[in-house]
This record gives structure tokens, C-alpha cells and sequence, in this order.
């Protein structure tokens, strides 16, 4: 396995992993409810720079040169200023200026937004090696804290995090779905007062 930077020439493959795993977000992220349209405004924005699901803030795993994965992850302090494009399309699609997205995001967070792995190469620990990486990057980086959402009846997803080390905080709704806030301490918070 090889994890890499992703480029906006994996925005097709990339847009079919994030539908997979964001489901009906993907619809309120969109606009769209028909699938086409909505792997193809996922793709577009994706090749875009400058927003929470472009390539620039993607890494990918690959297989025998077949992207097997994907993460999406950035800086929560960086959430409401990536939304923006998506919001200000959405608001000119829908011709609603009130129309908003729900905050995911701390902003002391480091946050993985989306991971995806296609379903033919699943049990081969590319979800862990994406989280992995992306949390050694956060590390290097003197972020103290990763965070993301898991839906509740998701198991499979739940056991992976808590295996991972991330424990829920709290629950949040997003896109009228209660959503698993989890976060993992990357690194110990400094110690403050005493006698030294």
C-alpha cells in the first residue's frame, strides 16, 4: 500500500469514495439528490481548490495503482472558511440566502472529515493506515487533539475509532442525523503552574 497526495485527477474515484462514506451529507453538501448529479458536483468541487472536500486537503491510498482509500482532514480553525464556496453555490442553486451547513468542526481540532475505503480492498487495515498517517501528520504538525463524527449505528466504524483510541465527547447533529463527536489526544497538553 502507498498513500499519497491526492491530485484532481483522482476527483472521480474520490467523489465515489466520499458518497460512500458521507451518504446523505453528500446530498446536503450538493444540492443534488440524483446520484449522477451528485458524484458529479463532488468531482467538481474536488478538482476545486479552497474547499473542505477538495484534493488539497485529501490523501489516498493506492493498490497495484487503484485508489483503494481515501482522508479527507484539515484544521477545525479552517472549517467555517472552506464551507464557504459550498455554501455560496448552494445558496445561488437553492436562491436561499439562509441556507447554512452544520458546524462539525472544533476549532482546536485537527479533523478527519471523511474516510472511505472502496469495498474491494476493505479488511486490509487501509482505514487505519489512512487515520494513522493522518494523526502522525497532526503530531508533526504540534496539534494536540484529532477529532471526528461517526454515526451511531455505524459498528463497524465505532469499533475501528475506540480500537484507535478515540472516545466520544459528545453527540451532534449534522444534516438532521445524530453524529459520535470522538477526539484522541495526539499529544499531552502542556502542564501549567507548580513549582518549576
Amino acid at each position: 500500500m502507498y498513500i499519497r497526495k491526492a491530485t484532481p485527477e483522482d476527483a472521480d474515484k474520490a467523489a465515489v469514495l466520499t458518497r460512500l462514506a458521507i451518504k446523505e451529507i453528500a446530498e446536503v453538501l450538493t444540492g443534488e439528490t440524483e446520484e449522477e448529479r451528485i458524484l458529479s458536483v463532488l468531482a467538481d468541487l474536488f478538482r476545486k481548490s479552497g474547499n473542505r472536500v477538495s484534493y488539497e486537503n485529501t490523501l489516498v491510498s493506492e493498490h497495484d495503482g487503484q485508489v483503494s482509500g481515501l482522508i479527507i482532514a484539515y484544521h477545525g480553525k479552517d472549517a467555517e472558511s472552506l464551507d464557504e464556496p459550498i455554501v455560496k453555490q448552494l445558496r445561488m442553486k437553492m436562491k436561499d440566502p439562509s441556507v447554512t451547513l452544520d458546524k462539525e468542526a472544533e476549532m482546536r481540532d485537527f479533523y478527519l472529515d471523511t474516510v472511505s475505503v472502496d469495498p474491494n480492498f476493505q479488511g486490509k487495515g487501509i482505514g487505519s493506515a489512512l487515520i494513522q498517517y493522518v494523526e502522525g501528520y497532526a503530531k508533526h504538525k504540534g496539534y494536540p487533539r484529532v477529532s471526528l463524527v461517526v454515526e451511531k449505528e455505524n459498528e463497524a466504524a465505532n469499533r475501528l475509532y475506540g480500537r484507535l483510541g478515540y472516545v466520544e465527547i459528545k453527540t451532534i447533529p449534522i444534516s438532521g442525523h445524530e453524529f459520535r463527536y470522538m477526539v484522541k489526544e495526539i499529544e499531552e497538553p502542556p502542564v501549567t503552574g507548580g513549582p518549576f
